[in-house]
């Protein structure tokens, strides 16, 4: 029997180089992650059945993450400049420092928060586009 996976040994990469030659980089101080993969549901039941009967449709996946705001941290700018150009960006997921499979996305939020009297942090929610690619 498999052990059950830690949180802290999985990261959110992002390629901080270019698509030719990708510098995978986790985001600094990286907190929370999570992965959502859903598909819709396309309903084909009749009035022949009282049963509900159905079909897997459209695909979706995003990720979400958070960690402390850095300012010089190279996936954080990598982010910022994304959202505000509307360009794609590539992201990874990684394990123990293995990396497993990786996608493109589009960042469809990124926000700071900057409290009184404690850390400031970041979040950050990624639709992919297309195809999961292993690494």
């Amino acid at each position: 029997m498999s052990d059950p996976i830690n949180g802290t040994d999985i990261l959110i990469l992002l390629n901080t180089g270019t698509i030719a030659v990708p510098v995978w980089t986790a985001h600094a101080h990286q907190r929370d992650a999570s992965l959502d993969e859903t598909n819709e549901y396309i309903d084909t039941s009749s009035k022949a059945s009282r049963k509900r009967t159905g079909l897997a449709g459209r695909y979706s996946a995003s990720y979400s993450l958070d960690g402390l705001e850095i300012y010089d941290d190279a996936a954080q700018i990598v982010i910022q400049d994304a959202v505000r150009d509307g360009d794609l960006v590539q992201v990874m997921r990684s394990r123990n420092g293995a990396n497993l499979e990786w996608a493109y996305a589009v960042i469809t939020s990124f926000t700071r928060n900057y409290p009184d009297q404690d850390a400031s942090t970041y979040s950050a929610t990624f639709e992919i586009t297309g195809d999961w690619t292993p690494a």
